[in-house]
């Protein structure tokens, strides 16, 4: 342990949740909120990692609209993580931060550290959005069940934007194409 650490007092030992008097969300019904939360952030930090390293690695003939795509993917996810952790603080609970936890508390898994080719990368990326879209709407059914229109407003949000990605990922995905190779003429 670090003199830091020894000289510093434990405010909240994450996995609890403190009861917020303004808020007024009953503390079994936070509990479950945040996570719920924590399961989409550490997953979405996954995924955002995932499009990172794509952004990175990503060549050929569309490499600069990929590109380009893959940031302004990354950013919407790193942006709605964001909006999500804060949520879950709001509602007295400690937001999953590090890498590790990210790792134990998601519920979609990083490709790995291997490059792939664009097409396999771009369809991982799709899969990956796909899940964490669908454990999102129960999410939005479990936070309005328990009266928590606003969490539920939060994942609807990141939802929008990430339906939308993956939406053009399917696109980017199809057969039809202007780029032909030399196997086409």
């Amino acid at each position: 342990m670090s003199a830091q650490e020894s000289d510093s007092q434990l405010r909240q030992e994450f996995g609890t949740v403190e009861e917020s008097p303004a808020l007024r969300i009953e503390g079994d019904r936070a509990e479950q909120i945040v996570d719920a939360l924590n399961a989409d952030l550490a997953s979405s930090y996954v995924l955002y990692h995932q499009l990172k390293k794509h952004h990175w690695n990503v060549e050929g003939a569309e490499f600069l609209e990929l590109h380009r795509f893959l940031e302004e993917a990354y950013e919407a996810v790193e942006h709605h993580s964001d909006v999500i952790a804060e949520r879950a603080q709001a509602l007295g609970g400690v937001p999953v931060a590090g890498p590790e936890a990210h790792a134990e508390h998601s519920y979609v898994d990083f490709e790995g550290e291997d490059v792939y080719d664009v097409r396999t990368s771009l369809r991982n990326d799709m899969e990956m959005f796909a899940d964490i879209i669908e454990r999102m709407r129960d999410h939005i059914e479990l936070t309005n069940n328990l009266g928590d229109y606003t969490s539920e407003e939060v994942v609807r949000g990141a939802i929008a934007d990430y339906e939308e990605y993956a939406h053009h990922l399917e696109h980017y995905l199809e057969d039809d194409t202007l780029v032909l190779d030399e196997a086409t003429h």
